[in-house]
């Protein structure tokens, strides 16, 4: 039995439990939570235990890490990734991520490599809302590729960022326009899939980004697009709720322990 903890206990966090108790991932047991808001942390503990499966309830991070898990699944931010990642690699310990932003950071993801690979562990990306990971490697393995990312938003998503403008709420607006690592930088959390993207075709800073706000668009669209000499592939996925990205974490445990991996 693998020994799984989860590092942030919102709405995502909440897919991945329902999937241990729904007998989805029959091969880990939840051990232990953490969220900067304990409540939260012991919502998802107390829902594991009434369900029969013992589950703690961390303060910190290193209270989680000292259950000694075999995985940690990361449903917090690109600094909560920055905060966990190489004391969680150091502890003996895999992440399956969402935060996939973190990994803009060059230095902090070639860090990330070398501390994996020194101490046996892994880190999983997961696919969260958007997919195609094998086809965009695989093309760009062939060789002179380009890659483009789109996402569409509703305009009340954008409110409170700092590209929000009242003709939003009217018309359609391209709100963002320029590479991955810099969309980041601006998205901290709104764009993370562009950069699991990059990571798997040519890279944050040549995947080329665009989001555009539509008034009363309800969830959000992904696409993207690769191109080279031979293949011309174009991966969209539509989501009305963030439910999928949880649900890629599911996936990704399932294939870790199976034998059939797709």
């Amino acid at each position: 039995m693998n020994k799984l903890v989860v590092f942030g206990c919102g709405r995502l966090a909440h897919v991945v439990a329902d999937a241990c108790i729904g007998g989805l991932l029959p091969e880990y047991e939840l051990v232990g939570v953490y969220s900067r808001t304990m409540s939260k942390a012991e919502d998802l503990a107390e829902k594991m235990r009434t369900h029969g499966q013992s589950c703690k309830a961390c303060a910190s991070l290193d209270e989680l890490l000292a259950l000694k898990p075999d995985y940690l699944v990361e449903a917090a931010s690109p600094a909560g990734m920055k905060e966990l990642a190489l004391p969680t690699l150091k502890n003996g310990t895999s992440i399956i991520t969402l935060s996939i932003g973190a990994f803009a950071d060059t230095a902090f993801y070639e860090e990330v490599i070398r501390t994996a690979k020194d101490c046996g562990t892994r880190v999983y990306i997961a696919s969260g809302a958007t997919g195609g990971f094998d086809v965009l490697r695989t093309a760009t393995l062939m060789g002179n590729a380009s890659a483009t990312f789109f996402n569409e938003k509703g305009a009340d998503r954008l409110k409170n960022s700092t590209v929000y403008n009242p003709v939003m709420e009217t018309e359609k607006h391209i709100v963002f326009s320029g590479t991955a690592r810099e969309a980041i930088d601006v998205f901290p959390t709104g764009l993370n899939v562009s950069v699991a993207a990059s990571l798997a075709s040519v890279g944050p800073e040549k995947m080329q980004v665009t989001m555009q706000s539509t008034p009363g668009f309800v969830g959000d669209t992904q696409r993207v697009e690769i191109k080279n000499d031979e293949v011309h592939a174009v991966v969209d996925v539509y989501s009305a709720t963030p439910a999928i990205a949880g649900w890629s974490v599911v996936s990704t445990l399932i294939n870790i322990v199976s034998p059939i991996v797709f």
